[in-house]
């Protein structure tokens, strides 16, 4: 029997699990396993709406046990921190058991043996040793951070109303301690309200500040920009729901991006078109400036200015998992394993990588994007190659097709640009028509996991859910 191992179930790991299961796993030639330290699958992309509170992740996560049992595939809790490159095994660590499920661990550390292994296991987040960063802010790497940062908003907004509420007993100071304020409607007052200098910063937050909900996203990938436009939806509607805050001027958001521009990434009309409507949203950008330090309350620029912070998202840049680069597997700077042009890892031809932890040349472009439609690709083109392996073929060659890319601005609209032969080139789209698009790929991600029909029923049931809950979870 030849064993199949898949180390992650994110988009590109469960989608190919799923496949080879369906194709393999009612017979006694192949077993599947897969391999992830949660118990439940959700598509990466849509956790900046877990965090706004937009989207349940009840309603939308899937058991590893359910689609493994749908699909002829088995599955292995656990969190892989070790592999046996001549034993062919790789080891797990032992599965702690929640507060609520007794003393000791649930499952104890053990090895799982492998004659293929694919290792999918995605990225994590760059901090990229900034001080106070690691510690201050909330990454968006998992389900479970998605849904602190949403308690935290939502405490954050309470707190705050609470303090509009509340009269400021004012503080007499000796005169020579006291620096005169700025005027009214002076453009000093404006300023200082958002951007404090070194000098006359402290870690006391202004009675101002405290009747704010000040939230800073460091990073204007896809992800801090998506974020920046969901959180401003869900605070006009909180509002809605009887939050005494006015959701442009006491929420207030503000990106930081080194780059030059916002979506560096993306072509410069997108960009642009992004920035336009996140200004409309009093979504403020800040641009050429990085991060030199994040506090518990505020964070400081290279540039001496520092922003009042009530809850800092950091979504700067991305590393792959640590233990990539202790498992004897050539890596490059980021931990990622360095792939052939079939994915198997440049070390070890029994050995696959792919997604966001695998560095993969795109010729003529440099590496392939760590995107979830390269990861679906490269899903895609595995289940072909595995079966050629298992025929004793050669390898076929992966060719990384970009489509364009799109960003959604959450109720507000959509950009993005199409790629492709039958456009004949880039196209820009905005508007309805983007946000079609977007929602097609996460329905195109459902339709691999469950078929075509499963995926409609899905829609249809997901529309109606919505029409009978609040539109922002709030407990």
């Amino acid at each position: 029997m030849h064993r199949i191992v898949v180390v992650g179930g994110g988009a590109g790991g469960l989608e190919l699990v799923t496949r080879l299961g369906d194709k393999y796993g009612r017979g006694k030639d192949v077993q599947i396993t897969l391999v992830d330290r949660s118990m439940s699958h959700i598509w990466k992309p849509l956790l900046h709406e877990v965090a706004a509170g937009v989207m349940d992740t009840a309603t939308h996560q899937l058991s590893y046990v359910a689609q493994a049992n749908w699909h002829h595939f088995e599955f292995a809790a656990g969190e892989m921190i070790g592999l046996d490159r001549a034993a062919k095994t790789i080891r797990l660590a032992a599965l702690p058991a929640a507060a609520d499920e007794g003393e000791g661990d649930l499952l104890p550390e053990r090895t799982l043996p492998y004659d293929t292994l694919v290792l999918a296991i995605g990225s994590t987040t760059n901090f990229f040793g900034v001080k106070g960063a690691q510690e201050n802010t909330i990454a968006l790497d998992t389900v479970e951070q998605a849904e602190r940062f949403r308690r935290r908003l939502m405490a954050a907004c309470v707190r705050a109303q609470n303090a509009a509420q509340t009269p400021v007993v004012p503080v007499v100071a000796k005169a020579a301690a006291v620096t005169p304020p700025a005027e009214v409607g002076s453009p000093g007052a404006a300023t200082g309200a958002l951007l404090n200098t070194p000098s006359t910063a402290s870690n006391a937050i202004s009675a101002e500040d405290r009747r704010k909900v000040n939230l800073v996203i460091v990073g204007a990938g896809a992800t801090g920009v998506e974020l920046s436009a969901e959180l401003r939806n869900t605070a006009e509607v909180l509002r809605s729901y009887g939050l005494k805050l006015d959701p442009r001027k006491d929420v207030r958001i503000t990106i930081i991006e080194s780059s030059p521009r916002i979506l560096k990434a993306l072509p410069e009309r997108v960009s642009s078109a992004v920035a336009g409507l996140l200004g409309k949203l009093d979504v403020d950008i800040l641009c050429g400036d990085s991060v030199a330090e994040v506090r518990p309350n505020e964070v400081t620029t290279t540039a001496g200015k520092v922003l009042p912070a009530d809850i800092t998202v950091w979504s700067a840049g991305i590393t792959a998992p640590a233990v990539l680069g202790t498992l004897g597997l050539a890596v490059n700077r980021l931990n990622q394993i360095e792939v052939q042009p079939t994915l198997q890892s440049v070390t070890d031809p029994d050995i696959f990588a792919f997604g966001d932890c695998a560095s993969c040349a795109w010729p003529d472009h440099g590496f392939v994007p760590p995107r979830a439609q390269a990861a679906h690709q490269q899903a895609s083109f595995l289940v072909k190659a595995i079966d050629a392996r298992l025929k004793g073929q050669s390898l076929p060659t992966f060719t990384y097709r970009d489509f364009g890319s799109l960003v959604s601005l959450g109720k507000f609209s959509a950009v993005g640009n199409l790629m492709g032969g039958l456009i004949g080139g880039s196209m820009f789209i905005e508007g309805l028509f983007a946000r079609v698009m977007y929602t097609s790929l996460y329905r195109m991600h459902v339709a691999a996991l469950h078929g075509v029909w499963r995926m409609m029923l899905d829609t249809v049931a997901n529309r109606l859910r919505r029409s009978t809950v609040p539109r922002v979870k709030l407990h």
